[in-house]
């Protein structure tokens, strides 16, 4: 996944640009503030060192932006391609955005969408999508404000641990 240079949002000091292997600590904290704030703690098991491997190495599985302002990390959007039969195009999923708490509502989390969305257009991508949690209310609405719609027929299936190990094994 090519992640796109820099970006700027409205404010002169908000620059978002993709992040490097020096990032990691970054990143994980950023995960850990996401997971925290989606009251998903328990779920998260990355390691620094996951991170190294599956986002920096010979074959990274996604792509991750950081929205720095005056040179500090304010938030961050991880993201991966995906592909459309129906389009017979590639889309992107957008698994992880987050801005710090202190540096919400000032239009940081829009711009960092912004910069996925010029990364999709300029791959020729069919689509851009994302999940969020239905409590989560400020999102929802910044993004209906965006032009996305809920996609209320589909649901979200998981299969992890055992149950993934069960099914690999049926022949």
């Amino acid at each position: 996944m090519k992640s796109d240079p820099k970006h700027r949002s409205r404010s002169p000091d908000l620059k978002i640009q993709p992040a490097t292997s020096a990032d990691i600590p970054t990143i994980f904290n950023f995960i850990r503030g996401l997971a925290k704030y989606e009251k998903l703690s328990y779920e998260m098991k990355a390691t620094k060192a996951d991170l190294r491997k599956y986002l920096f190495g010979s074959r990274p599985a996604a792509a991750v932006l950081i929205a720095k302002l005056d040179r500090q990390p304010v938030g961050f959007a991880l993201f991966f391609t995906t592909f459309s039969t129906f389009a017979g195009r590639p889309g992107i999923w957008l698994e992880d955005l987050f801005v710090l708490p202190e540096h919400r509502h000032h239009g940081i989390g829009r711009a960092i969408l912004s910069a996925v969305a010029r990364i999709a257009v300029r791959q020729k991508c069919a689509r851009l999508e994302w999940s969020v949690l239905d409590w989560n209310t400020p999102a929802v609405r910044l993004y209906q404000k965006l032009g996305a719609r809920a996609m209320r027929d589909w649901t979200t299936q998981r299969l992890t641990d055992k149950a993934l190990v069960r099914l690999a094994q049926i022949k």
